[in-house]
């Protein structure tokens, strides 16, 4: 059996276990609810346009001009009663005088004031609300899937080591088919829940009135994400399996992976406590553990130049290999040490004992 051969058969095992594990099934199926909720609650809740009752005629068509539902009524005490009723949420009355039951209408207030015209020379392109829950959006799905996901790796390999299964899987296949099929999985799986996780946003976004200078905007941002978060998550498999395989038992890989998630955490925080920074996200989209979260988004914001993604991920890809390097280095030298815990020096040393 060839190597590639040995790590599509290694990378199907796994497949076929997580496609069966009721784990990874409910939390990608919570993950789907999660964001069909998000968007669809938003617009069930709305409950339409403001109505609104009219004595004064005047009123009548700057009311309509924002988007109000007017009722006309004869005198001022039909509108209060209308009003006490819950009919309407507020009355416009000879005046004119604005009638409501508990809190000062604002967009009733705000439709018949009279404001002065207002240019913007940079307007943008969607709500500015969601220039903030956006990148927050693309910082999370990158940060709990690679740590999810990378978890996922190192479990399977201590429950590997822990129940001496990898003595009789190193007799016929090499660590580093192992290693391989592992990632190859994980990274598989892990992109097909992000590109569905994608698609029901797109479309659910597409269905609903949100602005279409979102989507220009969204739509290199993900193009770019995608790569970013590949190459990411490949870069942090590795080292998760090498993690995992550090440990004896699963009581173990809170001690031999702290690292790793401190790895993928402190940029996670990073990103989202500095992304109003300039200066200090363009540094985060070029460093490799939050590029993949930094780069989209200054994309997305459209401060980015046209050649700086491709440097970015240029050096994610060589850092990436570095790092599968040292990963699969770890990997080989404490997969068959099973009794006790590992350390990073003794596993590095160690290599040519599995290979």
């Amino acid at each position: 059996m060839t190597t590639f051969q040995a790590t599509r058969l290694v990378a199907a095992r796994e497949l076929r276990a997580k496609l069966r594990d009721k784990a990874f099934i409910f939390s990608t199926l919570s993950f789907l609810f999660i964001l069909i909720a998000s968007i669809v609650v938003p617009t069930l809740l709305e409950s339409g346009p403001t109505k609104v009752a009219v004595t004064d005629t005047a009123s009548v068509a700057p009311l309509q001009q924002a988007g109000m539902e007017v009722q006309q009524v004869p005198d001022e005490a039909t509108a209060e009663q209308l009003v006490r009723d819950g009919e309407v949420e507020a009355a416009v009355v000879a005046g004119p005088r604005v009638i409501a039951l508990e809190d000062a209408p604002g967009d009733v207030v705000d439709a018949l004031s009279t404001a002065p015209p207002v240019e913007l020379l940079d307007a943008p392109a969607f709500n500015p609300a969601l220039a903030i829950f956006v990148p927050l959006a693309i910082a999370m799905l990158c940060y709990i899937t690679s740590l999810l996901f990378g978890l996922q790796i190192a479990q399977s390999v201590v429950e590997e080591k822990q129940t001496r299964i990898i003595e009789i899987l190193v007799s016929s296949i090499p660590p580093r088919a192992l290693l391989a099929g592992k990632v190859a999985a994980m990274t598989l799986l892990a992109f097909a829940q992000i590109l569905v996780l994608t698609v029901i946003a797109l479309v659910g976004t597409t269905m609903t009135d949100i602005d279409s200078g979102l989507l220009t905007a969204l739509r290199p941002a993900l193009g770019w994400f995608v790569p970013f978060f590949v190459l990411g998550f490949i870069m942090l498999a590795a080292i998760w399996a090498g993690t995992g395989a550090l440990a004896a038992r699963q009581e173990d890989l809170g001690s031999t992976s702290g690292t790793v998630q401190m790895v993928v955490l402190i940029p996670f925080f990073a990103v989202i406590f500095l992304r109003d920074n300039a200066a200090a996200l363009q540094f985060l989209s070029y460093f490799p553990f939050s590029a993949p979260m930094a780069m989209p988004i200054r994309i997305f914001q459209g401060d980015a130049a046209g050649w700086e993604p491709f440097v970015a991920l240029a050096i994610l890809a060589l850092t990436s290999v570095a790092l599968l390097a040292v990963g699969a280095r770890i990997y080989e030298g404490s997969l068959l040490r099973t009794n006790t815990r590992t350390s990073f020096a003794t596993a590095w040393r160690s290599r040519s004992t599995v290979s």
